[in-house]
């Protein structure tokens, strides 16, 4: 029997999997999907058993193709703003928030909402017949998901306004060459490639990669001067912790660190 809930989570060892699970719409984006991809990350992000999450989409065709059309056509401006607006850029924030590293792997289609969440995540992994792009210029709209915020953080910004602008799709092959995505896989390795990688990830010390993450995305948001002098109160407070000194004993000692994230 096919599982028609909308967000679908399981796990591998330490890796968290969230499918978007919408193919009938091709994992497009609406209201009770993105409360149902929020209940999902903070089951996950309070999962202590969980390291890495990986996020994908359950299409043939699709990662996300974007917003619910005819949801967003339902709507006029405050009540966008209040509510489809509210919700989007609150899951995508906390995705891009979350204390452990997100992947996405990109299946097919990355449209519009699909390409604004890949830009919320840290790891992008794509099949090499994926597509991206920010068409939504085309309707008389613009990416109000965080898109024309974040692509101008990611890319040169002449090519970011060229996307924005034009709603041009790009293929994988672009974005990795771009620096948008970290590299493409023929699609039927695509899934093996993420898991190799979050579990790569996974092993490492937990309560590090939290630390990590969290040094790497509040520096982002600072002048250098101020963010270097939070990287070494950050290096100085992980050198409080036991994953360090265990990390430190086992390389002097040629052996495999047994982290346990304190």
């Amino acid at each position: 029997m096919t599982d028609e809930r909308p967000i679908l989570t399981s796990r591998d060892g330490a890796v968290g999997l969230i499918t978007i699970n919408r193919p009938a719409t091709l994992n497009a984006l609406d209201v009770p999907t993105l409360l149902e991809l929020e209940r999902a990350l903070g089951e996950l992000e309070a999962d202590d058993g969980v390291h890495v999450i990986v996020v994908t989409g359950a299409s043939e065709r699709a990662f996300v193709a974007g917003g619910d059309i005819a949801d967003l056509d339902s709507r006029q401006g405050l009540a966008h703003y209040l509510d489809f607006a509210e919700v989007v850029h609150r899951v995508f924030r906390r995705f891009e928030t979350c204390d452990k590293p997100t992947i996405a792997a990109v299946n097919g289609w990355a449209l519009g909402g699909g390409t604004e969440l890949v830009l919320s995540l840290d790891i992008r992994i794509a099949a090499d017949s994926a597509k991206f792009g920010l068409p939504e210029i085309n309707l008389g709209l613009f990416p109000g998901a965080g898109g024309t915020q974040r692509i101008l953080r990611q890319i040169p910004p002449c090519r970011a306004r060229e996307l924005v602008f034009t709603g041009d799709q790009f293929t994988a092959a672009e974005a990795v060459a771009w620096g948008l995505v970290n590299r493409a896989v023929p699609k039927a390795e695509l899934m093996a490639e993420a898991m190799a990688t979050a579990q790569k990830i996974a092993a490492k010390s937990p309560l590090i990669l939290k630390l990590t993450k969290r040094t790497l995305r509040h520096g982002a948001e600072m002048p250098l001067g101020a963010s270097l002098a939070y990287e070494q109160a950050m290096i100085g407070l992980v050198l409080d912790s036991r994953d360090a000194h265990e990390g430190c004993r086992a390389f002097l000692e040629k052996r495999k660190a047994a982290f346990t994230g304190q």
